[in-house]
């Protein structure tokens, strides 16, 4: 099998049907099924007239355009395997990764810092003439057989290379009825950029999979011109991060015929968001989570929403489980890491030259995520936080999403977040931080009345903006050591 010919097969039938337009303010760069299918099978020619090879590292340095998933896909077409990577990147960090992959070659952007690596550049400009080539055969491969790298974010240590097989495309077909509702009528519009990998999957492959057409901003759209341009091309499911969500809702629009639902991804649905955009458009926003190391594997979905609080149920197909310190899997209503069956085609190869690193992930058969859970008597997850991110009050762990979620609730709150602060030798507190025009008093009379008194934060901090990863979540590590360091700095200046 080949990944890319199962996301380029169902364009088949339709040749001339419109696969992908990308959407600016006045005007469409459209793509048919035959545009698509022969720009990733001519980029297939180009890069092995290039001089790489199939099983070659391609390490993509790219922007936001289009030529970012036409060669993802024309790479994995020909076997040679993709290695996508931010555009923020730094030197340094771009530097490291190329020593992890050892790249064959490089392709990349003329704005784009390179790495500090001996592999051949191809310049990006080269796509435009590949695209034109008699196409490339696809390279058959077993669906064990490696497809391309992505790195995980690096929120709780440092970045790994995730190794995915070709596999993976058939675990992507469990959310297109487990999360997505998607038919092949439907018009999908993702607001992320075509270098972000959620919209790589969710916005691009998935929709070309089953022969729906995928719409992308073009870049310079700001969210809140997205139900703009959503409405004038008749999108029926949007795609995006919470964050892009609650900037649409700041804009005055009006719902329109057609849109079915939204999707969302990268970080926690905010209760109050979710109910916000069904006051405003009369549909749900479903949410799904997955890592690196995992497709999606848990959502919501329009035949199912996920009850309040909860991040839904295991999509048809998946074996999950909630498992005790023992290994066991826990009773309902416990709390446990949550955990996916080895045999999930969407699970991860491993961590590239990393064995006891990937060995250490798994509990027998069990893939652990990292995440607490418990079960809802309904069959819902509850995800309660990364277990690196569990907050300790007192010698109790509290959760971060459990004090969020009842702080979500005041008007005006904007973004909020929750993490454990050092306040000295062996002892620390929770803090809350928000950023909209609600003051603390407010705050405090929620967690008050919310919250049993070893969760109520200790200490409120309003900022202009949270900060995040490359990936758009909530960067809880960045939050501790930003104010850690800012109450030992003002700590220090009072001393005499």
């Amino acid at each position: 099998m080949n990944l890319a010919e199962h996301v380029l097969s169902a364009g088949l039938a339709t040749p001339d049907r419109l696969a992908m337009s990308v959407l600016g303010l006045s005007r469409a760069d459209r793509w048919s099924h035959a545009r698509l299918r022969q720009a990733v099978l001519g980029t297939a020619t180009g890069l092995l007239q290039s001089g790489l090879v199939p099983g070659d590292r391609l390490l993509m340095r790219l922007g936001n355009d289009p030529g970012f998933p036409v060669t993802y896909l024309g790479a994995i077409a020909a076997g040679i395997v993709p290695v996508p990577t931010s555009p923020m990147l730094t030197a340094p960090e771009i530097t490291r990764i190329a020593a992890a992959i050892r790249p064959a070659m490089v392709i990349a952007a003329p704005d784009l810092t390179l790495p500090d690596h001996p592999a051949p550049v191809l310049p990006a400009a080269r796509l435009a003439d590949f695209a034109a080539l008699p196409p490339a055969g696809f390279a058959q491969r077993d669906p064990g057989d490696l497809a391309y790298i992505v790195f995980t974010s690096g929120t709780s240590g440092q970045p790994r290379a995730v190794c995915h097989a070709h596999r993976a495309i058939l675990a992507r077909r469990m959310m297109f009825q487990g999360w997505y509702g998607l038919t092949a009528q439907d018009r999908l519009l993702h607001a992320g950029a075509f270098n972000w990998t959620f919209t790589l999957g969710t916005g691009l492959m998935d929709p070309w999979t089953l022969g729906a057409m995928a719409l992308i901003p073009a870049q310079g759209v700001a969210p809140e011109q997205i139900p703009l341009i959503a409405s004038r091309h008749g999108a029926t499911i949007l795609a995006a991060a919470p964050g892009v969500f609650r900037r649409m809702l700041r804009a005055d629009w009006k719902p329109w015929a057609g849109l079915r639902h939204g999707l969302t991804a990268g970080e926690r649905l905010d209760p109050g968001l979710r109910r916000a955009w069904q006051a405003r458009t009369g549909t749900d926003l479903h949410e799904a989570m997955g890592m690196s190391e995992c497709s999606t594997f848990l959502s919501g979905s329009p035949t199912r929403p996920a009850p309040e609080g909860t991040a839904g149920f295991p999509q048809p197909g998946r074996r999950i489980a909630i498992l005790d310190d023992s290994g066991a899997e826990a009773p309902p209503g416990a709390t446990g890491i949550l955990a996916v069956h080895r045999s999930d085609p969407g699970l991860f190869l491993g961590y590239l030259d990393q064995p006891e690193e990937t060995a250490v992930r798994f509990r027998g058969d069990w893939f652990l995520t990292g995440d607490l859970a418990e079960v809802a008597p309904d069959g819902a997850i509850r995800i309660l936080g990364r277990d690196d991110d569990m907050m300790n009050a007192g010698g109790f762990r509290v959760a971060p999403g459990e004090v969020e979620d009842a702080l979500a609730q005041v008007s005006g709150i904007g973004e909020v977040a929750a993490a454990e602060l050092p306040v000295g030798p062996g002892s620390s507190i929770i803090a809350a931080f928000w950023t909209g025009p609600a003051d603390e008093a407010r705050l405090r009379e929620a967690a008050s009345s919310g919250l049993a008194r070893y969760k109520q934060p200790r200490e409120y901090i309003h900022l202009p903006a949270l900060p995040r990863t490359p990936t758009d979540k909530i960067n809880r590590r960045a939050l501790r050591d930003l104010h850690s360091r800012t109450r030992h700095d003002t700590h220090s200046k009072d001393q005499p």
